[in-house]
């Protein structure tokens, strides 16, 4: 570990906005784990989320997590957000606040991503806008307007769910090639209806999405919108590729009602655009006025798309980004995933404590 020689004392100032305040600006990044057996979590999931907590997380993301619809997940052990799943993350939620911390859980539905016979419900289709996977090719038929509206319904009842067993918010995944970032994608959204079309016209799903949770939860209950320009499948991808279109796309769901936007890169620390610095997250700052997340191997030497493992590296660079106010909070994943005490440690300027990341540490939950 190269030790820092810039303070660390800018990650670790409260952070303050219109519906929500933390006591710092670390988050922890939401990262599927499945280890909810039955889509169910357990106690061991509860103890997890809580180890963050009490090492003073600002604020916990939980893993994606599945709305009402069949075929929202891929996995038998990967947590649902309804039905009996929602007893469980009750005692999540409960936990986390009793170790004076806040959460809110990642709403999520795969797509296209999901493929014919997985489990929990190896008799549902995938669905997508227009039945296409992420390469293009067609599986399924497209969704019918019914079956979209219908999608919509399932996300706010997810939002309604997550306020009234306590939650501090919620996010909705619209990143990385996944249902409602499907919808966005030109490769993946080839619709004619109100749900396709150029850029904008592609924001509409994610947009009746954003409208139908904020109907649910309320004014005060914040929504965070998580999206990205690559894909799992294209690194390189792009929605947008100037500043100009970044704000075409953005604007329809701030007049949504989006509060923090979470744009996930792959590294932190590279500009998005030529001719300035600004990260993702930097630009949707500059051209929204809204709260933002960064994120992208935040703490590590090696980018987070080879989970083989990582050297901590140096936060000097992360540091001076968030004191010049280009984003306002940073999302950890792997190193968190590692070390629950990562926060507290780099709090306490203990750099040689901190753990490098081990794929051993994707078998267990530490």
């Amino acid at each position: 570990m190269s030790h820092t020689n810039v303070s660390t004392e800018p990650l670790f100032k409260p952070f303050t906005s219109e519906n929500i305040n933390l006591s710092n600006r670390t988050v922890m990044a939401p990262m599927t784990r499945g280890f909810s057996p039955g889509g169910i979590p357990n106690e061991e999931v509860v103890a997890y989320y809580r180890r963050r907590a009490e090492n003073k997380v600002g604020l916990i993301v939980t893993e994606g997590t599945g709305i009402n619809h069949p075929s929202s997940v891929s996995g038998d052990s990967i947590p649902l957000f309804h039905g009996k799943a929602l007893n469980g993350w009750s005692r999540v939620v409960e936990e986390v606040h009793n170790a004076g911390g806040k959460i809110v859980p990642q709403l999520w539905h795969v797509g296209m991503t999901r493929k014919e016979g997985e489990l929990p419900n190896e008799e549902a289709l995938p669905v997508g806008p227009s039945g296409l996977n992420l390469d293009g090719e067609k599986v399924t038929e497209s969704m019918t307007e019914e079956e979209v509206v219908n999608m919509v319904e399932a996300y706010a009842q997810a939002a309604a769910d997550a306020k009234r067993i306590g939650f501090d918010g919620i996010e909705l995944h619209g990143a990385h090639g996944y249902l409602i970032d499907q919808f966005f994608w030109e490769q993946t959204n080839k619709r004619t209806d109100r749900y396709g079309g150029d850029l904008v016209g592609r924001t509409q799903f994610a947009v009746e999405v954003v409208e139908a949770c904020r109907r649910e939860v309320g004014p005060d209950f914040p929504i965070i919108f998580r999206f990205s320009q690559w894909k799992m499948n294209d690194y390189n991808a792009k929605l947008a590729n100037t500043s100009d279109e970044l704000a075409n796309f953005l604007q329809p769901l701030v007049n949504a009602g989006v509060d923090i936007f979470h744009c996930s890169t792959r590294r932190f620390w590279e500009p998005e655009f030529e001719g300035s610095d600004l990260n993702l997250a930097g630009w949707t700052k500059k051209l929204t006025g809204k709260p933002v997340i960064s994120v992208g191997s935040v703490g590590l030497n090696g980018e987070f798309t080879s989970f083989s493992g990582a050297e901590t590296t140096s936060l000097d660079g992360l540091i001076e980004k968030l004191d010049r106010e280009e984003f306002d909070l940073v999302a950890i994943g792997r190193s968190l995933l590692m070390d629950p005490e990562w926060v507290r440690k780099v709090e306490e300027g203990r750099a040689d404590d901190l753990l490098p990341f081990d794929k051993a540490a994707l078998q267990k939950l530490y």
